[in-house]
């Protein structure tokens, strides 16, 4: 033990981890994204420094390109999804924090701190008028330092910005990334299938979480839908109808008693029987909702009366009554293979009305059911976090 009480074993993991946060994460883009960026920022550049030569030669300028400029082509090029890399960041980020640090260099008269102050006055403005951007704060040091006066955030500050951005704007479309992109949506459109978290959670997440993130609140939301479809296909997609049918449901034949079967649903509290011949095959099913048809649900006036009177046999050779499962039940039943996909289920439920769906094995005999119970406790598995 050491003296400040942790085993030497927590303090070498400790140890791991801080040092572990230095090294730098793999870069998940392939080489055709990594080529692409390369080369829009090279074409970037050499279209913005040809243009502001011929132009700073034409009208006898000085200073035709700025060193921060690279770094802007980074972020139009390589992150053109980036809110630091859209349009109104380059350029009003460039040349505000020109004028800033102009104005530094002329009112502060140590460098030093006329330095800070551009950098620091730079980032509050940027951030006031909404357009963060890196580069930014080299833009506002090199101005304060070189005391090159207002002009400088002119040209060529803001034309050599706005040249990069018609440059990312008509590369990024040609290789197929959106730029400028959106960065609020108008309205929070809904998603084709329910989600696990909707917009006011997202953005009660970004409220507390209180950092700027270098990507846009639309495109993280989308990335996080993906990220939930993956899990939801991995863990969901997987299952099988054998995995959570109840097996060996309770089953009736052909004939029968309608008391017995209605006996066995009470008994049980189920409300749905498979009906099944000799082998075990469906023949049809009996539910809560055929015996409440029969007994003519619809008319409340003596119902008790008009149910016990379903329940009782007639005893008559012909009679229009139903007396046993066979005469009540649902031919057409909707069956599923005991190796089928459970999330082809779900359509069934949600939107084809199904309660119930009996389960057959690779014989067509009845294997199990699955009702809306066992499809929900699935759901709640495969959503719930890992223990």
């Amino acid at each position: 033990m050491n003296p400040d009480g942790q085993p030497p074993v927590a303090r070498f993991e400790g140890a791991t981890r801080f040092l572990a946060a230095f090294w730098p994460a793999p870069v998940r883009v392939d080489a055709h994204e990594r080529w692409r960026s390369v080369a829009g920022a090279g074409l970037g550049i050499l279209f913005t420094a040809l243009v502001s030569r011929w132009w700073a030669g034409a009208n006898a300028m000085g200073p035709w390109l700025v060193a921060p400029l690279g770094a802007s082509a980074v972020l139009v090029f390589a992150l053109p999804a980036s809110p630091m890399a859209q349009p109104w960041s380059v350029v009003g980020g460039n040349t505000l924090s020109a004028l800033v640090g102009a104005a530094c260099a002329m009112l502060v008269p140590d460098p030093a701190w006329a330095a800070a102050l551009a950098v620091a006055a730079a980032i509050a403005l940027m951030f006031a008028l909404r357009c963060l951007h890196p580069p930014g704060g080299a833009t506002a040091l090199l101005t304060s330092l070189g005391a090159v006066g207002f002009h400088f955030a002119a040209f060529p500050m803001f034309v050599n910005s706005l040249l990069l951005v018609v440059a990312g704007v008509v590369y990024n479309s040609l290789s197929g990334r959106r730029y400028p992109h959106a960065q609020v949506r108008a309205t929070h459109e809904p998603t084709a299938a329910p989600a696990r978290f909707s917009a006011a959670d997202l953005d009660a997440a970004l409220a507390h979480y209180n950092q700027v993130l270098d990507v846009s609140r639309d495109d993280l939301e989308e990335l996080l839908h993906h990220a939930e479809s993956a899990a939801y296909q991995r863990n969901f997609g997987s299952l099988r109808c054998g995995d959570i049918m109840t097996p060996e449901p309770i089953a009736v034949s052909f004939g029968t008693p309608l008391r017995e079967a209605w006996g066995l649903m009470r008994q049980h509290r189920i409300k749905a029987l498979p009906v099944v011949d000799r082998a075990r095959r469906i023949v049809g099913i009996v539910t809560v909702s055929d015996f409440m048809r029969h007994a003519e649900l619809d008319r409340h006036e003596g119902i008790g009366d008009r149910f016990r009177a379903l329940m009782r046999r007639s005893g008559a050779v012909h009679s229009d009554k139903p007396e046993v499962v066979g005469q009540l039940m649902t031919r057409e039943v909707r069956v599923a293979s005991i190796n089928r996909h459970v999330s082809e289920l779900v359509p069934l439920f949600s939107e084809g009305g199904h309660h119930h769906i009996p389960i057959i094995d690779t014989e067509r005999r009845l294997a199990g059911i699955i009702t809306e119970s066992d499809l929900v406790r699935a759901l709640h598995r495969v959503a719930r976090p890992a223990d």
